[in-house]
Parts: C-alpha cells; structure tokens; sequence
C-alpha cells in the first residue's frame, strides 16, 4: 500500500524548497518501540498485544494534559497510562511494576535499523538535525546515548521546556524559533499521522515514515514525503 502511496507524490518532490534544517520525532520515528512487548506484555499477564494501546492511551493523555493546562512528563504519562490499560483489562497492577515495565525499557529503545545510515547521510549533506520529542530532555538524552545517536544530532529539543505536547501547533512554532528557521525552511519526518498533521499545520515540510503498524490520518494535510524508512528519504534531499 505504501508503495503505491509514494508512487502517487513523487513527481510534487522536485518542486519542494531544499530544507535547512530536519526535525525528526523520536519515539517509533528512529527509535523501535517494538522491544518493549516483552516488559509490557510481562506486567499485563502475557496481554503483550496490549502495546500500542498503551502508547495511544499515553498520547492521548499526554493532550488531556495540554488542553487543560497542566503537564507531566512523558515517563509519567506512561506509567498511569499502562495503569489504566492494565485496569481497564481487569489486570491488577502496583505503580511500581507498571514504573519498571516503562520508564528503563523506553530509555533503552534501539534505533531502526535504518536510522543510523540515514541520518548520517544527511548529516553530510549538511542539513541541520534536530530532534522534536514529547520525552523529556533528560529522558531523549538518554535513549540517543543508548541508542548511538548524540552524534548526528546539531540540536535536542523537548516539549519539557515548553510544557505543551506536540501536535499542539505551539511546539512547533516553538521549535522553530529555538533553532532559528521559518516553518517553509524546514523539513520535519515522523512515523504518526498526528505528527504529521501537527508540522503541516503549522507550515513545515513533512515526511511519513511507514513504520510497521502506522498510518496516516486520512483527514489531515498530507505529507510531503511518503518513505519506507531515511535511506529512502535521502532519495529526495
């Protein structure tokens, strides 16, 4: 299917502005949240098949969060949100098992095998690399020093500092004024159809990921860019 969907775009590439700078979402984007079944599915009784409900309910919450003013951080909007999956499945749960099944795993993430490569194509190229991530500063710090990934990246940035969750069109607004580029200069890729909704809102370039299990959303702007994986995407930059 995602193929066919490239096929659709490819000839609007040629007439894209060259960016400046690339923002790249974290979480599923670069890094495979596919290692983390194991401890989730572990604390939820074997329901391993739970764990992308988990992570929507995490995202979910993380804009209950942002709509009505408060903020905590993305650790612990995962934790209450395996809570309130484990609940909702009538599996007993402690906070502290649902704290050790998330907070270690997610900062231990590897990186897709495509990442690495990818991003070091681009790097010389001499785009900017930025990363955008609903994680913390601490938290992204740690998952790029486990996963091998400081290096490529010019600048860190998390919605910590802002205190509003992406797609909220204020943390991209924010992100781009944090580096210095207009929205038009810039190209942002993630692997989730809310993203992708978010960045084109709010005037950057965008480009989709398919990693497995993600979709777009079919009533929101369309991407720029419809990949496989960043080799692809570095076919078109």
């Amino acid at each position: 299917m995602m193929k066919s969907l490239i096929s659709n775009t490819a000839n609007a590439h040629s007439e894209l502005p060259k960016p400046k700078a690339i923002f790249f979402d974290v979480n599923e984007t670069l890094l495979d949240l596919e290692p983390m079944r194991s401890s989730v599915g572990a604390v939820l009784g074997g329901r391993d098949d739970l764990l992308a409900l988990w992570f929507s309910t995490m995202l979910h919450h993380s804009l209950v969060d942002t709509v009505t003013g408060r903020f905590h951080r993305f650790e612990e909007i995962g934790v209450s949100a395996l809570m309130m999956v484990a609940n909702n499945h009538d599996i007993p749960i402690t906070e502290e098992q649902a704290r050790n099944a998330i907070v270690t795993p997610l900062l231990s993430l590897p990186a897709h095998p495509d990442v690495k490569e990818g991003l070091k194509m681009l790097k010389d190229k001499g785009y900017i690399i930025v990363c955008l991530t609903n994680s913390s500063n601490k938290g992204v710090e740690v998952q790029f020093e486990n996963a091998g990934l400081m290096q490529y990246f010019d600048k860190r940035l998390s919605v910590e500092e802002l205190k509003i969750y992406k797609p909220d069109l204020r943390s991209y607004e924010w992100a781009l004024k944090e580096v210095g580029v207009k929205a038009e200069e810039t190209l942002m890729v993630a692997a989730h159809g809310w993203d992708i909704a978010g960045m084109k809102a709010a005037g950057m370039q965008a480009a989709f990921v398919s990693r497995q299990g993600k979709s777009l959303y079919p009533l929101a702007i369309k991407p720029d860019y419809l990949v496989e994986d960043l080799i692809e995407l570095n076919e078109y930059l």
